[in-house]
């Protein structure tokens, strides 16, 4: 699916839910732009799965930034309107997660 989402990256045909765009709007080490989002998608990976939800199934990426932000992306890619969706995006916090990739 990271494929996917990626090439969806690469040509615009993104769509950002409102939640994703509270989330990086709202962050408390400062607003996640856009880029960042991209820039973590590109050179991240997938950490986590979810085949079962719905309308589209989805996954967690962790990747970083340019600048070396740590960023996590939740994304889901329809195969039936060739986009892919950012669910939400969120800086890891570091009590939560083991190296950023591994739930406490």
């Amino acid at each position: 699916m990271i494929v996917e989402i990626r090439d969806c990256f690469g040509v615009g045909k993104i769509y950002y839910s409102k939640h994703a765009r509270d989330e990086m709007e709202n962050n408390e080490s400062g607003e996640i732009l856009d880029r960042e989002v991209y820039e973590a998608v590109l050179s991240g990976k997938v950490i986590e799965s979810y085949p079962d939800d719905f309308p589209y199934p989805s996954c967690l990426i962790y990747g970083r930034t340019r600048k070396g932000r740590h960023v996590h992306v939740v994304c889901a890619y329809s195969a039936v309107e060739l986009i892919g969706i950012v669910i939400t995006v969120y800086e890891p916090d570091p009590e939560k997660w083991s190296d950023f990739l591994r739930r406490k």
